[in-house]
């Protein structure tokens, strides 16, 4: 069986996106401190969070801190997304497609595959998406995994990463399998 997994160059490319991301996020909380004047200090938040909005907060400070908590909460969602792209494993077999990354195990029968189409035709690199017929995510048996994994892609989608190594190749193996499938 052969596996394929991110090229140096798509890990790269997504080292870059994660510390993009860890700056923005590291922005994102420095800016909402100072924009209301907080104290990350556990024993002076709340205390300095009663004394920001005793103070009167104008919407100068209410915007920026609405955006950068927006930053804050979305940011790691980022950051998982890039860490399960940098961890992904596909090994197609005869009984299906296997996804594997940071502990999420789906294996996916050929039969359960819809189809295959480009996510984004627009894009400078390629993404293409594998659609399910049923629920691909009810195998991940942590809750958590299994909710970060359905906010990035959805229940029945699974991405084909544009980094990967013998990308081609991969889709071909999976064309060939589903269409021999749909022959049966």
């Amino acid at each position: 069986m052969k596996t394929y997994r991110l090229s140096p160059t798509g890990r790269r490319t997504s080292l870059v996106l994660l510390v993009g991301a860890l700056l923005i996020w590291a922005f994102a909380l420095w800016s909402f401190t100072n924009t209301l004047r907080l104290n990350y200090n556990p024993a002076q938040f709340w205390p300095s969070i009663q004394a920001s909005l005793a103070a009167g907060l104008g919407v100068g400070q209410v915007v920026p801190a609405l955006l950068m908590l927006a930053l804050i909460v979305t940011t790691p969602l980022l950051i998982w997304n890039l860490l399960e792209e940098w961890s992904a494993v596909y090994t197609p077999d005869d009984d299906g497609l296997r996804f594997d990354s940071l502990g999420i195990a789906i294996l996916c029968p050929w039969s359960t595959v819809a189809d295959i189409r480009s996510a984004d035709d627009d894009g400078d690199e390629p993404l293409d998406e594998i659609l399910f017929s049923q629920d691909a995510t009810a195998q991940i048996t942590n809750p958590i995994l299994r909710f970060l994994h359905c906010q990035a892609y959805g229940r029945r989608r699974l991405p084909v990463y544009a980094g990967l190594e013998n990308r081609a190749d991969l889709l071909s193996v999976i064309r060939h399998h589903t269409m021999t499938v749909a022959d049966v």
